[in-house]
């Protein structure tokens, strides 16, 4: 099973090698899809977990018991196909290449189906064509 999750780390626990320890602990594995983390501040990591149900849920309990705030994703993005000018800006920051730009016809496709929600696509977008909640 997968799972997208959002954490927001403390200054106390920033420190932390989280990735590490659901790997060693949980047999969880973290893949990081946005990290913003700087040393003495708040930070945040985007993640796909992936595992079995028990350990993913075993793994979120102990991370909410570090100090980490988890944050479980529930949207989707979402294209404005009436707003977007196919510009091709999106295809460059998208790290699963959901979106790509058709060869033949220069339009903007979008594969939701290997879209993270990384949400990295979002502020790139010139005329705000792109977002979780149209």
């Amino acid at each position: 099973m997968k799972k997208r999750v959002t954490l927001t780390f403390a200054q106390s626990s920033i420190q932390m090698p989280v990735a590490y320890r659901l790997a060693k602990d949980f047999n969880v594995a973290a893949n990081i899809i946005r990290a913003q983390v700087t040393p003495n501040q708040v930070g945040t990591l985007v993640l796909e977990l992936s595992g079995v149900v028990d350990e993913l849920e075993a793994a979120i309990e102990w991370m909410r018991s570090q100090n980490i705030t988890v944050t479980l994703a529930q949207d989707e993005i979402r294209i404005n196909e009436d707003s977007c000018v196919d510009c091709g800006l999106c295809t460059g920051v998208c790290p699963t290449q959901a979106l790509v730009l058709d060869p033949q016809t220069f339009r903007l496709k979008f594969f939701q189906l290997r879209c993270v929600v990384c949400e990295q696509c979002i502020p790139t977008c010139p005329v705000q064509a792109i977002s979780t909640n149209l």
